[in-house]
């Protein structure tokens, strides 16, 4: 069983977050260069593994996650094996996928000093644990959204100028004495492009603006609801043990699947018990 740590910047020193992703580097022969990037979960896996060889299967953990519900999943990984080896700590989920700086900093201090409490010093191969996969770095959530908004923006100018370029290349013997005045044919023509594609820009950027507005409101209202379950569920574990059917029934209710809506990620995770599989 796991040696449990209670730790605050009070009670004792933390490493800086350049020494911190030195040791993860180091110790997992990793490349990450933010904190951030421990979002994913998958490095607390392998450390797990490090850890307590045995109380974690690494074919389950997707080491190349880079949507949320792919690091959701690599941390119900983990919680299993926390569970599984009496580690008491409650994972901050919900905060820690969405790439918060100061959340994933607070739970790699409190990791680091929770593995220095149980480490025994043996030799571990981690490339060779996780079959030589590399551990895709996790982008921030706001990155995703206006990476791929740029693609198609950035498409769109090419795509409206290009047709005047076959006009000003298919004479370019006259161009070269050609009369000022029949230079100066073209720049209204390009300008009119310009304007065209700008205002295209504009509308397809007021677009983004809105989509990211309302993505934002979703998942505002989505963590509200999310909280309020996860202390529903945290006090029904609590009282577990009483045997009492409206406890049963919450957590059966909180439990339910419907056909074609259980992720499948959970029928991979080959936990004993069910609670085991949903508890992140």
């Amino acid at each position: 069983m796991a040696v449990n740590v209670y730790s605050t910047s009070v009670t004792s020193e933390n490493l800086s977050r350049h020494d911190m992703l030195a040791w993860v580097n180091d110790s997992l022969q990793l490349s990450y260069t933010k904190i951030e990037q421990l979002c994913s979960g998958a490095a607390y896996c392998q450390f797990m593994d490090m850890l307590f060889p045995g109380c974690i299967h690494l074919r389950k953990v997707k080491f190349q996650a880079k949507l949320e519900h792919e690091y959701i999943h690599n941390f119900k990984v983990l919680q299993a094996a926390f569970k599984k080896m009496g580690v008491d700590k409650v994972i901050p989920v919900e905060k820690l996928v969405k790439g918060s700086f100061q959340d994933n900093l607070d739970f790699i201090q409190w990791f680091k000093k929770f593995f220095d409490a149980n480490y025994d010093g043996k030799e571990y191969n981690p490339l060779l644990a996780r079959q030589g996969q590399d551990v895709a770095p996790s982008p921030n959530p706001g990155d995703q959204i206006f990476n791929k908004s740029k693609k198609p923006i950035g498409t769109a100018v090419p795509q409206r100028t290009s047709p005047t370029g076959p006009k000003n290349l298919q004479n370019p013997a006259r161009m070269t004495v050609a009369p000022s005045h029949v230079v100066r044919k073209n720049p209204p023509l390009a300008r009119n492009g310009g304007s065209e594609a700008d205002a295209q820009i504009l509308e397809l950027n007021q677009q983004l603006m809105d989509l990211k507005l309302t993505v934002d409101g979703l998942e505002k209202e989505r963590d509200f609801y999310f909280s309020k379950l996860r202390d529903i569920e945290l006090i029904c574990q609590e009282h577990e043990s009483e045997n009492s059917p409206i406890i049963a029934g919450i957590i059966g209710i909180l439990y339910a699947t419907e056909e074609g809506f259980a992720p499948p990620e959970d029928e991979e995770l080959d936990e004993p018990h069910p609670e085991e599989q949903d508890e992140y």
